[in-house]
C-alpha cells in the first residue's frame, strides 16, 4: 500500500540537478496526494522557466514508478520570500560568518589549480578545459572559474548556450562534461567587449568567488588571463594556497615571454606543477614527428624555473562537428590531459 512516507522517502532519492540537492530537502516536493496506485503532487521549482524542469519530471516519475505508481505532477515555482530564504541558507554553507568563501579555508580540502601563460594564442584555455575534464573523468569534483574577464572563451569552447541560473545575486554554475563553471562570458551580450579598469575587475573576481554556489569541489581550475597584470595580482592574494601550471609553445620567443608568468609565481610563493608544452608538434600519417614551432622552449622554461615539462601536446581537431574544444577520451590528446591528471592526482 503507497504511503505519503514511501512517496517521501523515494522522492529524498532525487536531486535538483543544479543544486545538487535533495527535492525533498529544499522544500521542492508538495500537496501529495493518493489514490489507489496514483500519486498527484506538485513540485515547486526554484524559479520560474527553470531550464532543467524537464529532467525534474523524468526523474520524479521513474522515482515513482519504481513503487509501481502512475504520477500527475503539477509544477509551480517558489516564492520571492521562498527564494531569498533558500538563497540564505545555502550561502550560509557557502561563505563563512565574515563573508570569506568556505572553499578558500585552508581545511578546505579545495586544490587550486591556475593555468598561465606569458602571451595569449598558447593555448592556456584549452589546456584548462581538457584538464578539467580528465579530472571529472577519473571522479573528481572540479570547477573552472574563468578569469581571463577580457578574452573569457570557455563558454563557447565548452559549447555552452545556457546562462548560469540566479537566485537572487547568487549564481549556480553552468555544469558540463562534470565540470562547473562561471565565466564573464555568460553575462555579457553578443561577444560584446568589457571595458573595465583594475577594481571592477577584483570585484568581479570576487563575485565569482563569493556569491557562486559551487557546492563541494576537489579542485578548482583558474583560468587566468595572460601575463602578470590585475587578475593574475589580485588572484595570488586572494588565493595564496594556488599552485600553477605555466603552458607556452616550444617556439623559444614564445617561452622567454612565459618565464614572467612563472617568475611572478615564484614571487608570489605560488607552487609550480609544472610546463604544458602546446602544439609541441604535428605528427603526419606516416608517424613522423614535425616539429612546427621548433623545440626546446619548454625545457628551456622549465630549467629556468626549476620544475618540469609534465606533458607536450601535439597539434590536433577535437572532434568533428561538435563545435567543442573539449577531446574525446579516446583520442591521442584526450590521453595525455588523462595522463596529466592523473600525474595531478598522485603527485
Amino acid at each position: 500500500m503507497l504511503t505519503k512516507e514511501n512517496v517521501v522517502n523515494a522522492l529524498k532519492q532525487v536531486n535538483d540537478p543544479e543544486l545538487h540537492q535533495s527535492i525533498v530537502d529544499l522544500n521542492m516536493v508538495r500537496n501529495i496526494q493518493i489514490h489507489d496506485n496514483h500519486i498527484a503532487l506538485d513540485i515547486i521549482l526554484t524559479i520560474p522557466g527553470c531550464p532543467l524542469k524537464a529532467k525534474i519530471q523524468q526523474d520524479v516519475e521513474e522515482a515513482l514508478q519504481a513503487l509501481g505508481a502512475s504520477t500527475t505532477i503539477s509544477f509551480g515555482a517558489m516564492t520571492e520570500q521562498e527564494r531569498r530564504t533558500l538563497t540564505a541558507s545555502l550561502q550560509a554553507k557557502n561563505v563563512t560568518e565574515q563573508g570569506m568563501p568556505n572553499m578558500l579555508l585552508p581545511n578546505s580540502g579545495v586544490q587550486f589549480i591556475a593555468i598561465t601563460s606569458g602571451k595569449g594564442g598558447v593555448g592556456k584555455s584549452t589546456v584548462t578545459i581538457n584538464l578539467a575534464v580528465a579530472l571529472a573523468r577519473l571522479g573528481k569534483r572540479v570547477g573552472i572559474l574563468d578569469a581571463d574577464i577580457y578574452g573569457f572563451s570557455i563558454p563557447a569552447m565548452m559549447k555552452i548556450d545556457q546562462k548560469p541560473t540566479m537566485l537572487d545575486q547568487t549564481a549556480i554554475p553552468v555544469e558540463r562534461h562534470g565540470v562547473k563553471m562561471m565565466s564573464m562570458g555568460f553575462f555579457t551580450n553578443d561577444n560584446q567587449p568589457v571595458m573595465w579598469r583594475g577594481p571592477m575587475l577584483n570585484k568581479w573576481i570576487r563575485n565569482f568567488l563569493v556569491n557562486t554556489l559551487w557546492g563541494d569541489l576537489d579542485y578548482l581550475l583558474i583560468d587566468l588571463p595572460p601575463g602578470t597584470g590585475d587578475v593574475a595580482i589580485d588572484m595570488a592574494a586572494m588565493i595564496p594556497q594556488a599552485q600553477e601550471i605555466i603552458v607556452t609553445t616550444p617556439h623559444l620567443a614564445a617561452s622567454h615571454v612565459a618565464s614572467r608568468a612563472g617568475l611572478m609565481a615564484q614571487h608570489t610563493k605560488h607552487t609550480i606543477l609544472g610546463v604544458v608544452e602546446n602544439m609541441a608538434y604535428f605528427e603526419g600519417a606516416d608517424g613522423q614527428k614535425n616539429y612546427l614551432f621548433g623545440q626546446g622552449g619548454a625545457e628551456q622554461l622549465a630549467d629556468l624555473l626549476q620544475t618540469d615539462v609534465i606533458a607536450q601536446i601535439p597539434f590536433a581537431q577535437p572532434e568533428e562537428n561538435t563545435g567543442s574544444s573539449v577531446y574525446d577520451e579516446e583520442s591521442i590528446i584526450g590521453e595525455v590531459f588523462t595522463h596529466l591528471a592523473e600525474d595531478l592526482l598522485y603527485k
